[in-house]
C-alpha cells in the first residue's frame, strides 16, 4: 500500500468486499480457474531448479540413494514429490536412479492439478501425500505457495490483517489475534507494533489508546511513525508450519527436504516479500488467477513446528555441492583429447553453476528433517 493512501479498517470477509490474502490466494491459485490449473503449468511462467537443468533431478536421485543406503536398502523405497507441477522432478529422479534402486522405488507426485498426459506410468498421481512412507519426501518450491495472511502495522502501532480485492486493491482489516498473533510475536515481531492476543476490536482500541498516550509522552514521535512502526509488514507463516509438520508426519522413516526462497529470524524483510509472477516476469500480486502469488518462507519456523532431532538449514549451493554439483569448468586438456566430451562437460558445468550461484538458485534454503535416520548430508556445510 502506498504511504499516502489512508483507508479505514474494514471487517474481513464482508459480503461483496475484500478478504484476507490467505483466502484470496487459495482461490487464485487452486480454485476451479486457478493459476495452477492452467495447461501450461508452472514451467510456462517461471524457472525452478527442476526446469533449469536435469542435473537437479540427478542430484536429488543421488540424495535418494544416500537415504536408501542409510535405510538398509528396503524392499520398497518411497520418493514423494510435493507440489509436483507436471511431474518433471519425479520423472527425472526415476530416470537418473541406478536400475536396482529404480526397481524398488515407488514414486508419488503430489499436486492438486490433474495428471498430465504422457507421464511415466510408474509415478502415482495424488492430491495428498501417502501415509507411512519410507524414503525421501522432497518439496521443491512448495511452501512459498501455501497461502497465508499478511499483516501490516497501522498508524497506531497495531498489526492488522491486510485485506485484498480480486484486482489487488488492499486495505487494513481487523487486528491480528490468537495463534496468528502468537506466531508473529515469536517469529516475525513487527517493530513498534503491538500484536493483539485477545479481546478483538476492544483490545485493539485499548492498544491504540496506549500507543497514543506514549506518543504524547514522547513529543509526538508515534504520530510521525517513528515508534509505531506504521507500514511494516509480515507474512504470517503459521499455515506453512502446519503444512510442513503434516507432510513430515507422513514419513515413517527417511528424510524430508523443503527447498525454497527463505529467510530466518534476525533477517526478516521489513515490508514482506509477497509478489506475483507471470510468463517469466515479476508482477504485482493480483489474486484473480492470472499470476502466481508467492512469498518467501520462514524455514526456521517450519523446522520448529516439527521438532525432530537433526533438523538443519543449508543453502542450496552447499547441499548440491555435497551431492556432486560444483559448477567447475572441465580441464582444457580435455578439449584436445575429446572435443565433443569437452563441449558436453562445459555445458553441464554451466548448468551446475546456475544451480549453485550464490545470488540465484544457489541461495535457496534447504530444510533437512531426518526421521529416524542420521544426517545423510553430513558432508555439506
Amino acid at each position: 500500500m502506498g504511504d499516502n493512501e489512508r483507508v479505514e479498517p474494514v471487517a474481513a470477509g464482508a459480503e461483496g468486499g475484500p478478504r484476507g490474502w490467505r483466502a484470496a490466494t487459495r482461490a487464485a491459485l487452486y480454485g476451479p480457474d486457478g493459476f495452477y490449473r492452467g495447461p501450461e503449468g508452472p514451467a510456462g511462467h517461471f524457472r525452478t531448479s527442476v526446469h533449469a537443468s536435469p542435473l537437479f533431478a540427478k542430484a536429488v536421485a543421488r540424495l535418494l540413494c544416500r537415504v536408501d543406503e542409510t535405510l538398509g536398502r528396503p524392499a520398497v523405497l518411497d520418493f514423494v514429490d510435493m507440489a509436483a507441477g507436471r511431474g518433471e522432478l519425479a520423472a527425472g529422479v526415476l530416470a537418473a536412479l541406478p536400475a536396482d534402486v529404480a526397481a524398488r522405488t515407488r514414486a508419488y507426485a503430489v499436486e492438486l492439478a490433474g495428471r498430465p498426459g504422457g507421464l511415466d506410468r510408474r509415478i502415482e498421481w495424488r492430491a495428498e501425500p501417502p501415509e507411512r512412507t519410507t524414503g525421501l519426501l522432497f518439496a521443491n518450491e512448495w511452501l512459498d505457495n501455501v497461502p497465508l495472511e499478511v499483516a501490516e502495522v497501522d498508524p497506531e502501532g497495531v498489526p492488522r490483517l491486510v485485506l485484498v480485492d480480486d484486482d489487488g486493491t488492499e486495505r487494513l482489516g481487523p487486528p491480528v489475534t490468537g495463534p496468528e498473533a502468537e506466531w508473529l510475536a515469536r517469529w516475525w515481531p513487527l517493530t513498534g507494533g503491538r500484536p493483539v492476543t485477545d479481546g478483538g476490536e476492544a483490545a485493539a482500541g485499548e492498544a491504540a489508546e496506549e500507543t497514543a498516550t506514549e506518543g504524547e509522552a514522547m513529543e509526538g514521535e508515534a504520530a510521525s511513525g517513528a515508534t509505531s512502526g506504521a507500514g511494516l509488514r509480515a507474512e504470517i507463516g503459521l499455515p506453512r508450519d502446519l503444512a510442513w509438520a503434516s507432510a513430515v508426519g507422513t514419513l515413517a522413516r527417511g528424510l524430508a527436504v523443503a527447498v525454497d526462497y527463505a529467510h530466518t529470524a534476525g533477517a526478516r524483510p521489513p515490508f514482506g516479500t509477497l509478489t506475483g509472477f507471470r510468463k517469466g516476469r515479476g508482477t504485482p500480486p493480483v489474486p484473480d488467477g492470472s499470476c502466481d502469488i508467492t512469498a518467501h518462507v520462514a524455514l526456521d519456523a517450519c523446522a520448529a513446528a516439527c521438532p525432530l532431532p537433526g533438523a538443519r538449514l543449508l543453502p542450496q549451493r552447499a547441499a548440491l555441492r555435497a551431492l556432486g554439483l560444483t559448477g567447475s569448468r572441465p580441464p582444457l586438456t580435455l578439449a584436445s583429447t575429446d572435443p565433443a566430451g569437452y563441449v558436453r562437460a562445459l555445458a553441464a558445468a554451466s548448468e551446475a553453476a546456475e544451480l549453485v550461484a550464490p545470488g540465484g538458485l544457489g541461495g535457496f534454503g534447504w530444510l533437512l528433517q531426518p526421521v529416524g535416520i542420521p544426517d545423510v548430508l553430513a558432508d555439506a556445510g
